[in-house]
Parts: structure tokens; sequence; C-alpha cells
């Protein structure tokens, strides 16, 4: 089995996939559960026509990743009326489900191998076309981000790391381990899959509280009969309609792009600092598709000190490594500081000697807000910057932001205070003076003292 591979710059790399997908319409479909096209190359001996084939291919049991991924279907598909409608809404959407499809050729292997490396029903592989339409990039109303569509707590307590500088909850690689980790944990606790996918929406304490409730009446507490939000009712519906058309695309009028059983992607690393504009670049791709894969990101410039996970499409992960290694320039443009104190973002401008637009642009700074003390603020780099250190890079706190104009009413009132304790001051050494003094004072001095009062 080929598992993830996270390679050092210094390691050669191999030649590129591409892959491609399409969708066709107007074929008549049924309801009707379709049969498995299963892979016949363990019912007969290997034959290869050297001619047109390699026998390269013979290392894999399959050539085609839908069939491995068929063979490991374990849930059963009952013709249940959800599970209709979802397929008929997917079916009526070619151009979605081709969009959804393609997008996922990049990811699906490295999910299946850890779906089989686990031994988990391969229908799980399917779950991020629910949960995100297979865009890791995705976030929600309700601030669940990612492929996998974690919630900032939930992404917390299986160790997402959540900073200035990148989100795991959008990282390929660690956002599907710990989707993994988190369905087999809630397998543990329910022992059924169907329950799993429920909790896995609805969140376990709600699925929990159902089956008690159906307990305390004598009531079956399986999945169909629990009581749950539509949205949770449809979620395992949604899951096997997908399953439906992976088993038989064209019953649907619809066509799976073909995806050959091997890694599309493979990781690099580096101890360097580097602007994701250059990396692009170094990998021979635009930002776009480099973002693509690689959405954990959040800032321009990638930190050495986090020991980053690049996934690159392996024809080009060499050309990264050569074009990286062979650049003379400064590899990153930015880095970080701490403020420790309150500054605005003209007042660290003008210190740093640098724009103040830049500062703003790269932190998303509104302006009218200051930056409060604590902060990690990332700057251009200027004379000999080094890269992030570590204890920035992988303990970064949020962006901590205030108005400008409350703190300036805070000094005011600070201000005000100490002329009000001036002016008591000035009052008590008056009174001084007048008992000191064998005559009053006269009506014009006494005009001055009860005006300095009113104005204070």
């Amino acid at each position: 089995m080929i598992g993830m591979r996270v390679l050092k710059i210094a390691l050669p790399l191999v030649v590129a996939l591409v892959f491609t997908g399409c969708a066709t319409t107007g074929q008549d479909w049924s309801s009707d559960t379709p049969s498995v096209n299963k892979s016949t190359k363990a019912k007969r001996a290997p034959k290869v026509n050297i001619d047109k084939e390699s026998v390269d291919a013979l290392s894999a049991p399959y050539s085609d990743l839908w069939d491995r991924i068929r063979d490991g279907f374990e849930l059963e598909v009952a013709d249940d009326p959800l599970v209709i409608k979802h397929v008929r809404w997917y079916a009526d959407r070619p151009d979605y489900v081709d969009r959804m499809m393609s997008r996922s050729s990049r990811y699906l292997f490295y999910i299946v191998e850890e779906v089989e490396r686990r031994k988990m029903p391969m229908e799980l592989a399917l779950l991020p076309f629910i949960e995100s339409a297979f865009n890791p990039g995705a976030y929600s109303r309700a601030k669940a981000s990612g492929m996998w569509q974690f919630m900032p707590a939930t992404g917390k307590d299986f160790k997402l790391t959540q900073n200035v500088f990148r989100d795991e909850r959008r990282d390929v690689i660690q956002s599907t381990d710990a989707a993994l980790d988190y369905l087999q944990r809630l397998y543990k606790m329910f022992g059924d899959w169907q329950l799993v996918l429920a909790a896995y929406n609805w969140g376990e304490g709600n699925v929990s509280k159902a089956i008690k409730r159906n307990q305390a009446q004598n009531l079956p507490t399986d999945y169909a009969s629990l009581k749950m939000p539509d949205e949770t009712r449809n979620y395992v519906p949604k899951l096997l309609a997908v399953k439906k058309i992976v088993l038989d695309s064209k019953a649907y009028g619809l066509t799976l792009p073909k995806l050959q059983n091997h890694p599309y992607f493979v990781v690099v690393t580096t101890s360097k600092d580097v602007d994701v504009s250059l990396a692009a670049q170094f990998a021979r791709m635009s930002v776009e598709e480099f973002r693509a894969m690689n959405p954990s990101f959040n800032k321009p410039v990638i930190l050495g000190a986090s020991e980053p996970q690049i996934l690159l499409p392996y024809g080009r992960a060499q050309s990264f490594q050569e074009n990286m290694n062979a650049y003379k320039g400064r590899l990153s443009s930015w880095t970080a500081i701490r403020l420790g104190a309150r500054e605005t973002v003209d007042q660290l401008a003008t210190r740093l000697n640098v724009e103040a637009h830049q500062i703003r642009e790269i932190n998303d700074i509104p302006k009218g807000m200051r930056i409060k003390a604590g902060s990690t603020v990332i700057v251009p780099k200027v004379g000999k910057s080094k890269d992030v250190p570590e204890h920035l890079a992988n303990n970064t706190t949020q962006l901590l932001l205030e108005k400008e104009v409350a703190a300036k009413k805070k000094g005011a009132k600070k201000k005000g205070a100490g002329d009000k304790s001036a002016s008591k001051k000035t009052a008590s050494n008056s009174n001084s003076s007048k008992k000191a003094a064998s005559k009053p004072k006269n009506k014009t001095e006494s005009k001055v003292t009860s005006n300095s009062k009113k104005t204070n």
C-alpha cells in the first residue's frame, strides 16, 4: 500500500498524473440498485498485451480507483424514497456532479488508502461529496471549514491547528486523518454506521439523547426510528444516493471521471519560509491551482518552522525542488512580530519603516481599528529580517483589534481625571493661601477660580 509520503526537498520525485472528467445527460435511469461491476482480475490469471499495456499495472490489484471504491462498499442501499429523491437531484444537475467529481480526483486516492487501511466502510470516502462537494476551502455560515467541515471546537479537539498562518481544518491530509479518527470514535460509541453518520452531522450528544428518549418509550433506536432534524434525516440518504451513482453512473445519465489507482499528489516539506506565489512558480502552477491543493495556508507566506506539508502533483514536485534550490533571491517577503503594547497600524508602520496599507491588507485590518497587545502581526520583511521563528509559527495567537475611537475616549477620560486632580490641588492650595492671607481675595480672582472649576 502506498501511504502518505512526506518527502524532504532533497529527494527525487516522479511523473505526473492528470485526471479529467465529464458528464453526459439524456439517459433514462432507474431507482433499482444496480449491480456492482467487480474487478475480474482475481478470477483469472494476469494477462498483459505488452504492445498496448505496461506490466507495471500488475503491481496493483486495481487499475481503476472507482472499482476499488465499489469493492469496499459495505452499507446496504434500500429503495428509500429519500435516497431516490437525492439521486434524482444529482441526475438533474450533471454539471454540478461533474465539478464535484473532478475536484475529488485530487484527493480520493489518499482518502481511499486511509479508509481501507483502517478497515472502515468505503462509503465513508464519499462523505466529502455531502459535506463540501469535495471543496477543501469550503466555509459555512456556522463557521465549519474544509472538505470535512470541522467546526472550530471540534477541530481543536482533534488537534487541528487554527492560527493566523494556517487552518488545518482545510489541510487535506490533516483533516482527513482527524475526520476518520472522529468517525472511528463515534463507531465505538454507537456501533452502527448510520448512527455514526447521524452523530457526525448532528453531534454525538444529540444522537445519544434521541436514543435515550426512544429507549424510555420502548421504541427502536435505529437511524430510521429516531426523531432528528431534517438535515440529519436526509444526511445518510444523500450519501447512499452518491453511492448509487458511483455503482452505476450511466444508469442516471452521468459519467464519472477516469481515476487511476495511483496517488495524485506527493507531499514535500521545507525548513525555509517561502511566498505562496513563488512556491506556485517553482512548481509551474498558477497560484489558484496551488491554493486548490494547499488551502490550509491562510496567508501569502508558508512558514518553514511549522514543518509545512505542501501538496504537489507528482510531476510538479521535481520542478519545485529544482527551481527552489536554484533560486538566488529572497524566498519570502513577509515575517511576523508579536506586539508588546497597543499600536495603531500607522504607528506600527512608522516604527518599522514600512507602508501602512501593506500591514492592513495582509492582516485584514479595517481602517479605524488598532491592534491590541499580544497580537501576532504579519509585516513586510525589511533589511536582514529573519524567517518567522518556531514559537510564533506554531503558537500564534489570533489578531486582536479594537476601535481607535474607543481607545481615544479611554485616553481622554484618563486625561480628564488628571486635570480634575490637578484642579483639586490648585483649589486646595488656594484655600491654604486664603487662610494664610490677612485680607480676602477680590471679586476678579473669585471669578477666575469659578470659571476654572466650570471648565474642568
